[in-house]
């Protein structure tokens, strides 16, 4: 029975392309919204899905870190994709004539050294590929759009100038969901926990969060904050360590970290992926 990925965006965008490179033998799934993607498989339709999370270039996928926290998913593994854009349009038309670029905004941000340099307006579409689309089925010889080369495949597409993002080191973060957490040990090599928190609004509450993982000797790789209910006093936090829930000294972090919080969602336990490889989570 085949298994399915689920990825936001149209065939060709790079998280199809990352559904491709870790979990070839799984049937991607594309979905129409983040919303959608994390539906699929809360649904049964997908058994996992590929998300975006954040990018060296252009940072956090900031809608992600609103829906992490209502769903009942499980982060399971991580996977990192070096992000290669290219300006495609149709068959036969110059590159001389392109007036304008349409993209995702995520990647018109990644391109516009290039952009800003041939005097091309960027023009924001729904994701990528979709981009590609559109310009598939435009009659025009102005616009071009800026996706990955498997969007040209996809498409029909020609590529006119290659590699146009801004920095070689370009590259995605992508979290893979699941319904079921994974089945991660201590002893199984360099682990990382992700969470979110909410601080009691008392002084200096964050700092004395932050202290319980310092003294305890746990390192956190990632914190950020946004705000709740619209208020500005109320922050949600979400976390990542190095570590496993069962390691004593995460324990111990955890325990300061509750005298100073009213709220923890373990959000998943998986292999850290090292050297931008990935480590992805074992699947029959």
């Amino acid at each position: 029975m085949t298994k399915h990925i689920s990825y936001q965006g149209e065939p060709g965008a790079n998280s199809h392309i990352a559904c491709n490179q870790a979990y070839p033998d799984y049937e991607p799934l594309a979905c129409r919204t983040f919303e959608g993607t994390f539906q699929a498989v809360e649904s049964g339709k997908a058994d996992l899905a590929m998300i975006p999370v954040d990018n060296t270039i252009a940072g956090r996928v900031a809608d992600i870190h609103y829906i992490l926290p209502r769903t009942s998913l499980s982060i399971v593994g991580e996977y990192y994709l070096p992000i290669r854009f290219h300006l495609m349009a149709k068959p036969g038309v110059a590159f001389s004539s392109i007036k304008y670029a349409r993209s995702h905004i995520m990647g018109l941000g990644q391109c516009r050294d290039f952009l800003r340099e041939h005097e091309i307006e960027a023009v924001t579409a729904a994701d990528t590929a979709g981009a590609a689309r559109e310009v598939a089925e435009m009659d025009s010889t102005e616009v071009a759009a800026i996706a990955p080369s498997l969007a040209a495949e996809v498409y029909g597409l020609t590529i006119l100038k290659s590699h146009i993002e801004d920095a070689d080191h370009n590259t995605t973060r992508f979290l893979i969901m699941s319904r079921e957490p994974g089945d991660c040990r201590p002893e199984d090599g360099q682990i990382m926990t992700a969470f979110i928190f909410e601080v009691r609004n008392i002084p200096a509450a964050l700092y004395k969060v932050m202290g319980g993982f310092a003294t305890n000797g746990v390192n956190m790789t990632k914190l950020e904050s946004y705000q709740l209910g619209g208020s500005f006093k109320s922050s949600q936090f979400y976390a990542e360590i190095q570590g496993h829930p069962d390691e004593k000294s995460v324990q111990l972090a955890f325990e300061e970290l509750g005298f100073f919080s009213h709220a923890l969602k373990i959000l998943g336990v998986f292999p850290m992926a090292t050297d931008n490889k990935a480590s992805l989570f074992p699947l029959e």
